[in-house]
């Protein structure tokens, strides 16, 4: 019973050290990754701290990737209500990443706007040299399929997908 006590005891206690990693340079000055401690006779010692087992991932699809690259998506909004809401809220949940544009505290956005759409009528989508103005669930949605957009998120929305330049 001791025993088997005791073998558990140190196979836990080496589990626990996997974890570490030392970097070493030796005598010849050729550096060392080991799980095992270095010799004392090695220089520039360190032991390297993980974040565990992560494996960072893209947060964005090579589809979506691609897309964003071809054809830059700007939403042209103000705090004109429910529209704009909903026309944020429709590309945040599909998980499109876009440049949010305000036409009425810049003139220089409000001249770009009257030259794409030809009024102030907000909201309007670019998708590259596309443009769609008023929300239209349907028709942004034909639009961005078009560009190459993948129709659901890689990752869940989260509530700042629009960027301000």
């Amino acid at each position: 019973m001791t025993r088997g006590l005791l073998f558990l005891l140190l196979l836990a206690s080496t589990t626990v050290q996997a974890g570490e990693v030392y970097r070493w340079v030796d005598a010849q000055g050729n550096v060392t990754y080991s799980d095992q401690p270095p010799p004392l006779a090695a220089k520039q010692k360190t032991l390297v701290k993980g974040k565990g087992n992560v494996v960072e991932v893209d947060k964005e699809s090579y589809e979506a990737k691609v897309a964003r690259e071809k054809y830059p998506v700007v939403l042209f909004t103000t705090a004109c209500g429910p529209v704009c809401d909903q026309a944020r809220d429709f590309l945040t949940q599909r998980g499109i990443p876009f440049t949010q544009k305000d036409p009425s505290k810049e003139p220089e956005i409000a001249l770009e706007l009257k030259k794409l759409a030809g009024a102030m009528e907000v909201p309007v989508i670019q998708v590259g040299k596309e443009h769609q103005k008023g929300f239209q669930h349907g028709q942004w949605g034909k639009l961005l399929d078009t560009a190459g957009y993948p129709r659901a998120p890689l990752l869940p929305a989260k509530a700042d997908a629009g960027k301000k330049p």
